[in-house]
């Protein structure tokens, strides 16, 4: 249980090392079609809403929201619908767009896409958003590419099954996780000797530190 704990840990600290990405631009995942589909709904429901609206104030039927007193306000009326209804729709996509984005994202990062997105809907209506925000939490890491060999590799993975490369290189003196930028190690100022990268054109087998 502590080695498990301890690797979620460091996948973590891996993950918000990583992972700099702009709100707006993890929005961009979110299924395209989701995106219209809810607009066309709201757009149907505005139209059929005003419309039944209106024709129950020319027919002497029930009118929104209720109120006798709006019998003669027809605009007061349709304005209090159609807040109604963008509220109503507000709520509805947000709920859509958490589904479409976790699945998409569980998809990317090797996860089971439709079990995680099947527990933050289960946990949605009852308890908001703790369904997204433990999947926020406990997330893979995204793949990212070898420093060495450009190979993609998971996060999970100590060494790249391409070229063998070290990808979570540690200190030699004090055993400590380092960068593979890092000329000197930032816990005991020991200085750390990497293997060059592929990019240099000497691309070598070893391991980046000794």
């Amino acid at each position: 249980m502590s080695d498990s704990f301890n690797e979620r840990l460091r996948l973590i600290r891996f993950r918000r090392k990583r992972e700099r990405t702009r709100f707006r631009d993890e929005l961009r995942i979110i299924p395209k079609w989701l995106v219209w589909l809810c607009v066309a709904l709201y757009i149907v429901a505005l139209i059929i809403g005003l419309a039944v609206n209106l024709h129950n104030f020319q027919t002497g039927g029930p009118v929104f929201p209720g109120d006798e007193s709006l019998r003669n306000e027809p605009g007061a009326s349709c304005a209090a619908l159609v807040g109604t209804i963008t509220a109503a729709a507000l709520a509805v996509s947000t709920l859509l767009f958490m589904l479409g984005y976790v699945y998409r994202d569980a998809k990317r990062r090797g996860m089971h896409p439709g079990l995680w997105t099947l527990l933050v809907l289960v946990l949605s209506p009852g308890y908001l958003f703790i369904g997204l925000i433990i999947y926020l939490l406990i997330r893979e890491p995204l793949p990212y590419t070898c420093p060495q060999c450009s190979a993609t590799v998971n996060a999970r993975f100590n060494f790249c099954p391409n070229c063998k490369y070290n990808l979570h290189p540690a200190c030699p003196s004090c055993q400590r996780e380092v960068d593979d930028d890092d000329k000197f190690c930032p816990y005991c100022a020991a200085e750390l000797h990497h293997a060059p990268n592929a990019a240099s054109g000497t691309a070598s087998n070893a391991s980046p530190l000794s």
